[in-house]
């Protein structure tokens, strides 16, 4: 069985190939240092690392603050419980609350009860033994959350539930891209001695959402990044948008 963290790494993976139109044909190994290896048709080899976008430059949550993310985590923690009491999927999931509509404590059980109905819902009949990506929005949930992203891939033996942004909401994303980047930079030479043909570089996160209303996509495809790996991309999970970066 694989570790949890490589379970996490093959549902990403697979929710890249099926988000990016020219992912190419070929049969994708799981692998360390890089993460992944594509068997191409071609008979050269693609590596892909993965690497998740980490907020360097997110601001500390006040009091106030601390209180909603208490009250978001324990909405979600009371839906995974009711979900998986009458389901045997293992999902991941990830909450995108709304900011201008928080939950009071005394909607906390109701909500987290709609939440876990309405993902119930939409994977009653969806095969245990393959992967299938939903998203359930602000119209098909209770009042303070906007969107639920559901993925699942046999794989999972565990499910993974947690908030959008819950690593901080960055004040510098192009930052944090550059950074990311270059601490992979630095293990390019260690994948190397696997004499692959290609390498690529993956950035997943939750939402491209910045401190102040404004168009990050755009903000972001604005900039020239660097890098030695062929490509690099940056996948909006919450999304399901792929931007090539390099």
């Amino acid at each position: 069985m694989q570790s949890a963290k490589k379970q996490l790494e093959i549902l990403l993976m697979q929710y890249f190939r099926e988000s990016y139109p020219d992912f190419p044909k070929g049969k994708v190994v799981p692998w360390e240092s890089p993460d992944f290896i594509v068997k191409l048709k071609s008979r050269n080899k693609l590596g892909i690392e993965l690497t998740r976008l980490n907020p360097a430059n997110a601001r500390e949550p006040d009091e106030a603050e601390l209180r909603i993310i208490q009250s978001r985590e324990q909405i979600i923690n009371s839906a995974r419980s009711l979900f998986e009491e009458t389901s045997p999927l293992r999902l991941f999931v990830k909450f995108l609350f709304s900011e201008n509509n928080p939950v009071a404590p005394e909607r906390e059980l109701p909500v987290a009860a709609q939440a876990a109905n309405a993902i119930r819902q939409v994977t009653a009949h969806k095969p245990p033994t393959s992967f299938f990506r939903e998203s359930i929005g602000t119209e098909g949930l209770p009042a303070g959350i906007e969107t639920i992203l559901i993925v699942h891939h046999p794989e999972m033996q565990n499910g993974l539930w947690e908030r959008s942004n819950n690593l901080g909401v960055s004040e510098n994303v192009v930052a944090d891209i550059r950074e990311s980047i270059y601490k992979k930079e630095e293990k390019l030479r260690l994948y190397q001695k696997q004499r692959l043909n290609y390498y690529w570089l993956l950035i997943t996160t939750d939402r491209l959402r910045g401190v102040k209303n404004y168009n990050l996509p755009y903000k972001i495809m604005n900039h020239s990044f660097e890098s030695r790996f062929q490509h690099v991309f940056l996948f909006d999970l919450i999304k399901s948008d792929v931007f090539q970066l390099v």
